[in-house]
């Protein structure tokens, strides 16, 4: 049996939402979070561009999971770290594009993991985790093995929909017609 057949056997006992062996949503930064852009000037990156509503989806999903963020941006690596860190409260890891693979084997057990990314190498680790989840704007190899495509691009609430597609697929669906979950979400500020 091939490993992609293996993958789907598993996925399909994964449908029944008290029988999910997914326990950590890994997202890599740059390109699922933020549009992918560099920003840069004479003094080097100075900024990234982070979408609306992916952090209060991520508060939906976090009663579920460990949620956990990767980016191989050494350069930009503050700047992800004051949105997902300082602002978001969520943990960033340093971790290269490619040895992403290796990282995630050396921490967790694979099945267990459903990745989101966009990038050229990011099919390496989706071949091989529980579930993936690849961005509309995506590398096409990518995509390719990804289970689920979202229709929006990183950065512009594709983390968003990942959420609200995994609420369904394995725990229990976002009706907007309910109240809101006890939770602080990112517009819960004081006055």
């Amino acid at each position: 049996m091939t490993t992609m057949h293996i993958k789907q056997e598993r996925f399909m006992q994964a449908k029944s939402p008290t029988k999910t062996p997914l326990k950590i949503f890994i997202a890599d930064v740059d390109g699922v979070m933020t549009d992918g852009k560099f920003y840069y000037t004479n003094e080097g990156k100075v900024m990234k561009v982070f979408g609306a509503d992916d952090h209060d989806a991520l508060c939906l999903l976090k009663p579920y999971m460990q949620i956990l963020f990767v980016t191989g941006d050494h350069r930009g690596f503050e700047i992800s770290k004051r949105r997902i860190v300082d602002d978001m409260k969520m943990p960033l890891e340093l971790v290269s594009a490619t040895q992403r693979l290796s990282w995630i084997r050396e921490r967790f057990k694979l099945e267990e993991v459903l990745y989101m990314g966009d990038g050229i190498f990011d099919h390496y680790v989706m071949r091989e985790v529980g579930y993936a989840i690849a961005t509309a704007n995506a590398d096409s190899n990518t995509k390719k093995v990804a289970n689920f495509v979202t229709k929006r691009m990183g950065g512009d609430r594709a983390v968003s929909e990942a959420c609200l597609h995994i609420l369904k697929k394995f725990f229990v669906a976002y009706q907007p017609e309910n109240q809101l979950p006890q939770t602080k979400f990112s517009g819960t500020w004081g006055v």
